[in-house]
């Protein structure tokens, strides 16, 4: 019996790519193991976001060497695009990937096995065209499916390496995406997640079809799909055509989640964000004016190089007045090889935690106060997992719903009348499950 080990770091792009290559090893006669157990082979698929995810990713490397000296070790992702020489540095490492031809493992393997040569395929992720079509068809341990459908960005953020590991935006076939989605559904899922490294720019690539048009054929071709939802969008990408799809689609569900990175103009030129506050708050206003019952959440980075205590009052006060529901708020991680790891006027970690503490307590406020305004409204529930007594699952506004319902309920949506609230999270009763 031959087993393999997958270790993911990062966001939920490397999480897809990890299931589609474990897909390749399965139809290879592979049998999935935990990554603590002894492994024939080791996958880890890296991050490289910050420098602790560097750190994260060598420490993993080393950890599979140590669990098996037998082993084939294969290093795959952006920390192994963007650092090459470093991982070839651990003695133990036998197939190094980047961000392309991870379909290639398998081979990769063979070849290995055969030759017992070290196997190196890390392109110039700049002169990488297509999109590396990766299929997943199912998830075990999912109720909600997410589907890659690009890769790359050309924002080029002075904070951000990712392009650097990613390359330029490349877009996945029309046609194969609306297959695989065919796919998911028939297997089960009712929820699909469109993801990717800058989802709504999908299309930048193409010259006559862009998201908007994805959206399109998604919820008008994809039989029994009955949720869709956007990993991420960016508020210049929100145009007319998709204000009006999401407010007239029964499937596209009322949430969006927009980053924001910083309420203050003079931090975001410095990220170099290509948008003031002022153009993103009048955008917010038609989206709520026009989507009344919509929901937004943002990201924001706090302690950027600069970044006074002014300047933060400023990103305090102007996410508190743009009333979002929920924030993430991360403080601002020096990247090598990024321009602002270059700047002056770095700030204090410890700054940066209380500014990081004091948007946290705005989000669960802003939190509380959206969840309060759900109680005695009808809810569509996608029932996800038991939390005690109750079976929790996220509604389509995303708010986590707890409901009496047994393990059965698993992966199917209903509609559930809203009680009470528990904090942040609200609890009710179901009226029925959704029929289509």
């Amino acid at each position: 019996m031959k087993t393999v080990a997958f270790l993911t770091l990062g966001c939920k792009v490397n999480t897809y790519e990890s299931e589609a290559m474990m897909k390749l090893f399965t139809l290879d006669g592979y049998i999935s193991v935990d990554f603590k157990d002894k492994a024939d082979v080791y996958v880890i698929n890296t991050c490289t976001v910050t420098n602790t995810g560097d750190s994260k990713s060598r420490q993993m490397i080393r950890k599979a060497i140590k669990q098996n000296k037998d082993a084939i070790i294969c290093v795959v992702g952006c920390y192994s695009q963007v650092a090459k020489d470093d991982v070839l540095k651990i003695d133990g490492v036998n197939i190094i990937l980047g961000t392309s031809r991870r379909s290639e493992i398998v081979e990769c393997v063979h070849e290995f096995l055969e030759h017992r040569k070290k196997i190196i395929r890390v392109d110039d992720i700049f002169k990488v065209e297509e999109f590396e079509d990766l299929d997943v068809d199912r998830y075990l341990h999912n109720t909600r499916a997410f589907m890659k459908i690009q890769d790359g960005c050309n924002n080029f953020c002075t904070y951000c390496i990712i392009p650097y590991a990613r390359g330029r935006v490349r877009s996945r076939n029309p046609e194969s995406v609306i297959a695989q989605a065919q796919k998911l559904v028939d297997h089960g899922f009712v929820e699909i997640v469109l993801t990717g490294i800058h989802t709504a720019g999908y299309g930048l690539d193409f010259t006559d079809y862009d998201f908007y048009d994805l959206l399109v054929d998604l919820t008008t071709k994809v039989k029994g799909l009955e949720r869709l939802r956007i990993s991420s969008i960016e508020m210049s990408q929100i145009d007319h055509r998709i204000i009006d799809l999401i407010a007239t689609s029964p499937i596209i569900v009322d949430h969006l989640h927009i980053p924001i990175q910083s309420g203050c103009n003079k931090i975001l030129k410095r990220m170099n964000r290509h948008y003031t506050t002022e153009e993103f708050a009048d955008k917010l206003v038609e989206l709520k004016t026009k989507l009344p019952q919509l929901s937004v959440t943002t990201d924001v980075i706090v302690g950027f190089p600069g970044e006074t205590d002014e300047d933060f009052e400023i990103t305090y006060q102007w996410i508190k007045d743009m009333h979002f529901n929920q924030l993430h708020a991360f403080p601002y991680s020096p990247r090598h090889g990024t321009p602002a790891a270059k700047m002056k006027d770095q700030i204090d970690g410890n700054i940066k935690k209380e500014r990081v503490r004091k948007l946290l307590d705005l989000s669960h406020q802003l939190q509380y106060e959206f969840a309060s305004s759900q109680i005695g409204k009808i809810l569509e529930v996608l029932i996800e997992e038991r939390h005690g007594q109750y079976m929790v699952g996220h509604a389509s506004n995303y708010l986590k719903v707890n409901v009496d319902l047994n393990e059965e309920a698993i992966g199917h949506i209903y509609r559930v009348y809203v009680e009470k609230q528990e904090d942040v999270e609200l609890i009710g009763s179901v009226i029925c499950e959704k029929v289509e």
